[in-house]
């Protein structure tokens, strides 16, 4: 026998405001899992080029070490932060008579560095604003179904003139899968953006320590520095040299 008040009876029996109420908790539902799919598997790939800033710096080259961080480089932000770095470095070495030229390169390779720290910042955010959506209005949309069906159960009863089970049963049913539907959409959409936001400032921390070396890096031991520093130890010992030869 069907049951006269399952799922399917009260979805026949409801209006379209019961309807609507239904079907937009449910977008919401696919919305937010839908997020909390595609940002986990984000963060989940950039566990291995995370692991792999150690072994950047064990790298012979630069070249080298890009390769260590992965070949992906729209979804890896470490390894286009290395990018852009190293290509702030060229631009401002290469163009002294452009108005960026006057700036001190400490400046500029900080301002070019914070610059795609951002850029990753607002892509790992992406989808995090629905989710904050849906679970802070979800439950007041299914709140709504509630006191809807609860309208009807009223409604019922004035309608019949008795209270019994049978008049109130389909509305009272229809509010309370409301209120439950609310939640289930709500409830998910809530975990998965402080678990997401949790794992992007993770991210996130990463990449500041690793725009600080590379700010050392590309300071002093990119090649035009390195060069200076050579032929600025090469005097010095030269002079060490004949001192001793003098004395």
């Amino acid at each position: 026998m069907n049951n006269p008040y399952g799922i399917e009876a009260l979805w026949s029996q409801g209006d379209m405001v019961i309807k609507s109420v239904a079907v937009m908790l449910l977008l919401m539902s696919i919305a937010s899992w839908y997020v909390i799919a595609v940002r986990s598997w984000g963060l989940f790939r950039l566990r291995k080029p995370s692991r792999a800033l150690g072994d950047f710096w064990h790298a012979q080259s630069f070249a080298e070490g890009l390769h260590i961080l992965g070949d992906n480089r729209d979804d890896n932000p470490f390894r286009r932060l290395a990018e852009e770095g190293q290509a702030a470095l060229d631009h401002h070495t290469n163009h002294k008579t452009d108005l960026h030229g006057h700036l001190p390169l400490a400046e500029w390779l900080t301002a070019c560095l914070r610059g795609s720290i951002d850029e990753s910042s607002e892509r790992l955010q992406r989808g995090l604003a629905i989710l904050a959506s849906v679970g802070s209005t979800a439950p007041f949309i299914g709140l709504f179904g509630t006191v809807w069906g609860i309208y009807h159960a009223l409604v019922g009863i004035g309608v019949s003139g008795s209270a019994s089970i049978d008049k109130v049963a389909g509305p009272v049913g229809e509010a309370l899968i409301m209120t439950a539907f609310g939640l289930a959409v709500a409830i998910p959409a809530v975990l998965g953006y402080n678990a997401l936001n949790r794992g992007n400032k993770g991210i996130l921390g990463k990449l500041n320590r690793f725009a600080h070396q590379l700010h050392a890096y590309l300071i002093t031991g990119a090649p035009p520095a390195s060069s200076k520093s050579s032929t600025l130890v090469t005097k010095l010992d030269t002079r060490k040299i004949a001192q001793k030869e003098v004395s």
